[in-house]
């Protein structure tokens, strides 16, 4: 989950810069077209070449399909309203979940799990620091993100074992792909991309398939209680990314967020090692 978040963090960087001269679903549409370069050869370099119709597997497209109205939905709204606001928004994903894995798999999550989530909840609003000036359509729209987020991560946990993480990825790239092709020529105006933004959506698209990848063999390999906090890294990554790439260095209260978000996904991850070592010498 760490390295997928700071995977998506470098993508979504890269479309950043590539959005100030390109409108949104033309950067999302460019993004995955890189994305589609460079993963269809990479499943052949992989052996996954016999297995391309995988990529259309009913639970696979039902994935990838919450994977593209989050996106669709998220873009809209962080063109509409502060970044932190959509950001703190989009913190509800791992609390979604893990309420659904609850729910729809039985899976114990405990309360002193759930509240160092909270703690790392906390800590992901402390550092974004969400002005949130009234409900907008656009607020709902970053809310809507999270909840397809959490479907996608949920319905992800259904996908036959058989099929490769790799596949489940580069569907995602190409399920995004027609959906941003679609949205672009419904509501907006080509515009020629430049070569520097073409070499921006190369590394995004790059990024992308690992962002895809990393997430879905977080949830399918590791205990969704284990998996979910570590979500708030992407906050943390942003920060990261606002300081090397933009200048913007968090102030204090962002700092003491980082560390909450820091504390608690190392202190689940101790408590959940403790408890496999009780259970082994039990």
């Amino acid at each position: 989950m760490i390295l997928s978040t700071g995977s998506y963090i470098i993508n979504d960087t890269l479309m950043k810069l590539a959005t100030e001269g390109l409108p949104p679903y033309e950067v999302l549409f460019l993004r995955g077209a890189a994305a589609t370069l460079w993963g269809i050869p990479m499943l052949f370099v992989l052996g996954y070449g016999r297995q391309f119709p995988l990529l259309v597997e009913k639970r696979v497209l039902t994935r990838n399909l919450f994977e593209t109205a989050a996106i669709l939905a998220y873009v809209v709204a962080l063109a509409n309203m502060q970044i932190a606001d959509s950001t703190a928004l989009g913190q509800v994903t791992p609390l979604l979940v893990l309420l659904g894995a609850s729910l729809l798999f039985g899976e114990r999550i405990g309360g002193l799990r759930m509240a160092l989530i909270g703690v790392g909840f906390a800590g992901a609003l402390m550092i974004a620091q969400p002005t949130m000036q009234g409900i907008s359509v656009y607020a709902l729209l970053a809310l809507a993100n999270a909840a397809l987020s959490a479907a996608r991560d949920l319905t992800g946990r259904r996908v036959a074992a058989e099929i490769p993480g790799m596949i489940v990825a580069i569907s995602a790239v190409l399920v995004v792909l027609v959906g941003a092709g679609f949205a672009h020529l419904a509501t907006e105006r080509w515009i020629m991309p430049s070569a520097h933004h073409l070499l921006l959506m190369a590394g995004a698209g790059f990024f992308l398939i690992f962002g895809h990848f990393f997430i879905f063999m977080a949830y399918r390999v590791g205990p969704t209680g284990v998996v979910a906090p570590f979500y708030y890294c992407f906050t943390v990554w942003a920060v990261i990314s606002g300081l090397l790439v933009f200048g913007q260095f968090p102030n204090a209260l962002a700092v003491v967020g980082i560390l909450l978000v820091v504390a608690s996904g190392l202190t689940i991850v101790l408590l959940d090692g403790r408890r496999r070592r009780l259970a082994i010498v039990a």
